[in-house]
């Protein structure tokens, strides 16, 4: 039985990583493919996804544009991990142009097409949440249409890696975030940034997954090559909990939404995040007591298979 994804991106490197994961799986389809501003322009990560999908031979999928920014404020983008136009600034003379993208905005198609798949669809979220912010006021019976939600955000030790205390998808639309948190009553998987560090992969891992002798392999060494480099800097050193590593945050709650064996350990707790604080905005809350007064809790990932983790990996690039 085929598992139905609808994945949301800000198409960085890590992105295109936890796409080529879920294309690469053999009981995955991917019904769609939204996208919205975050590591780069909303422009920008519409090309790459596309670009993402040729590499594939997957241009089939359909693409959505969304939001273009966060729902007040200001647009962050992460250009100095990934590169200003998210896939390491590397010139691609054959990416697909934009015409390829749908004319239906991809708040709508979400909406679309859970209706139309009901208690079937987990949905991926691997970048700022406007979009699905946008879709549950749209239509707020759209969570219990899901299957379940899987969001890479969020972090559960207030380390940060954009703000003092704030991880780069919930800083990037603390709303958003808020919303989701709030207002999705489904099963909600939760990878958040300190887990993705407890989790890394040694770089030699990463080594022998760009060595492997494909058109894939070779298309993530050149756009990953740019977070290479900047992930061995002071700034991104210090970001990192745990040690150095190779760190493909998104491919966490990819994985986790593909195979169920894959999340060994887990904490059950209700989440929201944090609107106001001088330091503290975009921070997620963890109320391990009550305090909330929440019925619904999500799950935060703590342990997972790092084997099934690499064989997935590996796959993705075969």
């Amino acid at each position: 039985m085929s598992k139905k994804l609808l994945v949301d991106v800000d198409c960085g490197v890590d992105d295109a990583q936890a796409i080529m994961m879920a294309l690469a799986s053999p009981n995955v389809e991917i019904l769609g493919i939204t996208c919205v501003h975050g590591n780069t322009t909303v422009e920008n990560v519409c090309k790459n996804v596309l670009r993402v999908l040729q590499c594939c031979n997957k241009l089939e999928i359909p693409v959505f544009k969304g939001a273009a920014k966060p729902i007040n404020g200001n647009n962050i983008n992460a250009g100095h991990f990934h590169g200003q136009d998210g896939l390491g600034d590397v010139p691609d003379p054959n990416a697909p142009g934009l015409d390829l993208v749908q004319e239906e905005n991809a708040v709508s198609a979400m909406i679309r097409i859970v209706s139309e798949n009901p208690g079937k669809i987990s949905l991926v979220a691997t970048a700022p949440l406007t979009n699905l912010a946008l879709a549950v006021k749209m239509d707020p019976s759209l969570p219990s249409k899901l299957r379940g939600l899987y969001i890479m955000g969020g972090n559960t030790e207030s380390r940060g890696n954009t703000t003092v205390v704030g991880e780069f998808n919930f800083v990037a639309d603390s709303e958003a975030a808020y919303i989701v948190l709030n207002e999705y009553q489904c099963p909600t998987y939760l990878a958040c940034w300190e887990f993705t560090c407890y989790n890394k992969l040694p770089w030699e891992f990463c080594d022998a997954w760009l060595a492997q002798d494909t058109d894939k392999s070779r298309f993530m060494a050149r756009i990953f090559h740019y977070s290479i480099e900047a992930s061995k800097t002071e700034r991104l050193q210090k970001e990192l909990v745990a040690g150095a590593g190779f760190i493909s945050c998104d491919s966490y709650a990819m994985a986790a939404a593909i195979d169920d064996s894959f999340i060994i350990e887990k904490d059950q707790y209700p989440v929201s995040v944090e609107l106001n604080g001088t330091h503290t905005r975009g921070m997620m809350i963890v109320d391990t007591i009550g305090f909330l007064k929440k019925t619904h809790e999500a799950f935060i990932l703590k342990k997972v298979d790092m084997e099934k983790f690499k064989e997935m990996m590996m796959a993705a690039l075969k």
